[in-house]
């Protein structure tokens, strides 16, 4: 979390910015912020850090996608998490690691059996090691 709040703090300006368009403020949002999940196919995550990982996402895209102007009333409010994943729509962090797993164990799968991440997924033992 600390690289995430390290790259957020890094681009808060540009993202929070409302003279930027929208569609430019999600570019930035997901070349930069979503560069913490480089190498997530191997995290191990808990239910501690899935919630913790939700938090920092609705924290980012609420300063980023906030506030909005009521049409009926014309009165600034905070936005739902619904409809910031309507405006962001794209997979959350917590989907797109489960689905970034499944692929890696995909594509470990087709290899063969003398690779080690293929007999770490089938729990093959290791032959006996020379002399």
């Amino acid at each position: 979390m600390k690289s995430g709040n390290a790259c957020y703090h890094s681009v808060q300006n540009p993202l929070s910015s409302s003279l930027l368009p929208s569609n430019m403020t999600i570019k930035i949002y997901r070349t930069v912020i979503l560069l913490i999940m480089y190498g997530c196919e191997a995290w191990s995550v808990t239910l501690r850090e899935e919630h913790s990982l939700r938090v920092f996402e609705n924290r980012v895209l609420k300063r980023t996608f906030e506030p909005k102007r009521d049409e009926v009333t014309w009165e600034w409010r905070r936005l739902y998490k619904e409809e910031l994943y309507d405006l962001y729509s794209s997979l959350n962090f917590i989907r797109a690691i489960k689905s970034r797993r499944m692929r890696w164990a995909g594509l470990v799968a087709c290899m063969g059996n003398r690779r080690g991440a293929y007999r770490v997924l089938v729990g093959r033992r290791e032959l006996k090691r020379p002399l």
